[in-house]
């Protein structure tokens, strides 16, 4: 058999969903290659979307037209708006997720796609002619043609897991692992190196003794992942947490000789900022406790995710160690913890497209590019689908800026600095988090989004009612005149300064202990202001106080992002012989030849790249 294609996805998880959801609404006829259909965007570790920062780059693909804020907000069994009590730059909401139900949503998403097909097979060799890929065959013998090839296979490419001294082949637990595939990539000079993650403990909840737990509820609030569409669906259930104790930590230590980490079995990089148990207990020797957060698999099931406590440790060892925690003494588990290692692809070989700098057409998305996390394959999935689409049709490919998004800064740094170990996303890698809020992502991305056609017309319009009630609602804002004689008795009852003088009401808003709501209830005009549609009241409100509160330092940080897009304004790839470059030092020269830069603002992000080497380039260019 031969198919052909205009864009082809290989892998169903995370970033596959969104690449393929993405290059088939842009009009691409496009086909999804997934082992097991029944496992499309499967939740291989935590089902939980979200948290610092990945919480942002959800509503960033949801404020593009992807699909993993609505599947979220349609299966989430809670609901949690972290950082809140800090400034809304690093808001970032998280949800845990019923497993199943995800999966399901997904596929009903995907089977009610337009110009989407999706095929059950495993890829077994990428077809390329005349230095560009044009395809793949598959270990069921079928040949698929397409013009755009998108690779998001996840930790599947030469799987191996780990418990103990056991080792298994496979992607996922009791799912094979995918062999010959990572080769037939790297023989045409893109390289690739192994790393290193791991899962839980899976625990039966009809053995926890929940009254020695503290219990965490959710959120009842607005919020929400989606700008669009309903929430709180599901029915909403609480997690829980403990700690570890001296006991458990003996416990683990003792089969620290059987520990494929500390044995010299795993050789690859594990992630830094979610290490296993026994990692902790080595890198944190005086630690007493580390907290552990039970949290729920579904609405109905019993089996329940034990977060803090990933392992590759003996199975005998992990199951005594929990046994010593006393919420868990007469535990059962589904299954134990395991690491797992994988191939990826040096993701400086790619271009801020996610194509290949060396094979054209092919396309990388996920953790195949050295990232660990649902959120971060997503952002990647659905901007190396609409990149693929674009370049069926020869168009300008679509590059995200890190002002503009989270999405922006993940692909930047992976493009620019490579991986030494799992990327994962924090705000403190953003240097313009003011301008990135969650809250604004829909201000950001939308239009855009609806001009490339993945957005569609009922996420734009509404999309503007929300900035013309929020424009309204700041006009009538900086407008309102207060008088300090009629205020200030209610000003003191709110814990706040009397007013020495009259303002605008948007002054007020200003200060800390103020807000839209508590000030409405001694203004009756606000009040009326405030009435706009019910279910979109408090999101509008929402935004329109962020900008009032913060309006000088957005614009002073976009004062600063202005600045910079001058050094992203001039192109420099295709303009040096770097080894040719005396006067720039060694080490610069060795990184500009590596990555080939496209902006003198990306050479100046190349870790090695001083300033005074790009002061040089800027003297050569006559600026």
């Amino acid at each position: 058999m031969e198919l052909k294609y205009d864009v082809l996805v290989i892998g169903g998880g995370h970033a596959g969903c969104e690449a393929a959801a993405a290059s088939a609404n842009m009009g691409a006829k496009t086909c999804l290659i997934t082992m097991d259909m029944n496992k499309i965007a499967q939740m291989s570790c935590n089902p939980a979307v979200g948290g610092i920062a990945k919480g942002q780059i959800v509503r960033e693909i949801d404020a593009l037209g992807g699909n993993m804020g609505i599947v979220t907000d349609r299966t989430a069994i809670q609901f949690r708006m972290l950082n809140i009590g800090k400034g809304p730059a690093v808001w970032s909401p998280r949800a845990q997720c019923d497993r199943g139900k995800f999966i399901w949503e997904w596929r009903t998403t995907l089977d009610h796609t337009e110009n989407l097909d999706i095929w059950q097979d495993q890829a077994d060799e990428l077809i390329v002619k005349n230095n560009e890929a044009v395809g793949v065959k598959t270990i069921w013998g079928v040949t698929f043609y397409a013009k755009s090839i998108v690779v998001t296979a996840g930790t599947f490419l030469n799987g191996l897991m780990h418990v103990g001294r056991k080792m298994i082949e496979g992607g996922r637990c009791a799912e094979p692992a995918v062999h010959h595939f990572t080769e037939s990539i790297t023989r045409w000079g893109i390289t690739s190196a192994r790393m290193k993650t791991g899962t839980p403990i899976r625990i039966d909840k009809r053995t926890v003794h929940f009254d020695e737990m503290e219990e965490q509820e959710g959120d009842t609030d607005f919020h929400q992942f989606s700008y669009m569409g309903e929430h709180r669906i599901l029915r909403q259930l609480s997690c829980w947490t403990t700690y570890t104790n001296k006991e458990v930590h003996e416990t683990l230590r003792e089969g620290l000789t059987d520990s494929p980490l500390f044995n010299g079995q795993i050789q690859s990089t594990g992630p830094r900022y979610c290490p296993s148990i026994e990692t902790k207990l080595v890198t944190f020797p005086d630690k007493e406790q580390h907290p552990l957060f039970l949290e729920p698999e579904g609405e109905d099931t019993n089996e329940m995710y034990l977060n803090g406590f990933s392992s590759s440790m003996p199975m005998d060892i992990q199951l005594a160690a929990i046994h010593k925690i006393p919420a868990f003494r007469d535990v059962k588990i589904y299954r134990p913890g395991y690491a797992i290692e994988y191939d990826y692809f040096d993701p400086t070989q790619l271009k801020h497209s996610l194509e290949s700098k060396i094979l054209p057409g092919l396309f990388f998305a996920g953790q195949v590019n050295g990232t660990t996390g649902y959120e971060e394959a997503g952002g990647q999935g659905i901007v190396a689908g609409i990149n693929a689409a674009l370049h069926c049709t020869g168009s300008e490919p679509f590059i995200m800026q890190r002002d503009q998004s989270y999405i922006g800064v993940l692909i930047d740094d992976l493009t620019t600095k490579g991986v030494d170990e799992p990327y994962r996303m924090f705000t403190s890698r953003a240097e313009y988090r003011i301008l990135l809020r969650q809250d604004d992502a829909d201000a950001r991305l939308t239009e855009i989004a609806y001009d490339l056609g993945i957005a569609k017309r009922n996420r734009y319009d509404w999309w503007h009612q929300k900035k013309e009630a929020v424009h309204r609602l700041i006009h009538f804002c900086k407008e309102y005149p207060i008088k300090a004689s009629e205020i200030n008795s209610q000003l003191e009852s709110l814990g706040t300064t009397p007013l020495r003088a009259g303002c605008k009401l948007s002054d007020l808003i200003a200060r800390p202990h103020l807000t839209l709501q508590n000030l409405s209830e001694i203004i009756p005009e606000l009040k009326e202001a405030l009435l706009m549609p019910e279910n979109r009241k408090e999101e509008i409100a929402e935004a329109a106080e962020i900008q009032m509160k913060y309006q000088g330092y957005i614009e002073r940080e976009r004062i600063i992002a202005d600045k910079m897009h001058r050094l992203e304004n001039i192109k420099i790839k295709g303009r040096f012989k770097y080894s040719e470059l005396q006067e720039i030092s060694t080490e610069g020269r060795q990184k500009l030849e590596k990555i080939d830069p496209e902006t003198l603002a990306q050479a100046s992000r190349i870790p090695g790249v001083s300033p005074s080497d790009i002061n040089v380039l800027l003297i050569l260019l006559g600026r």
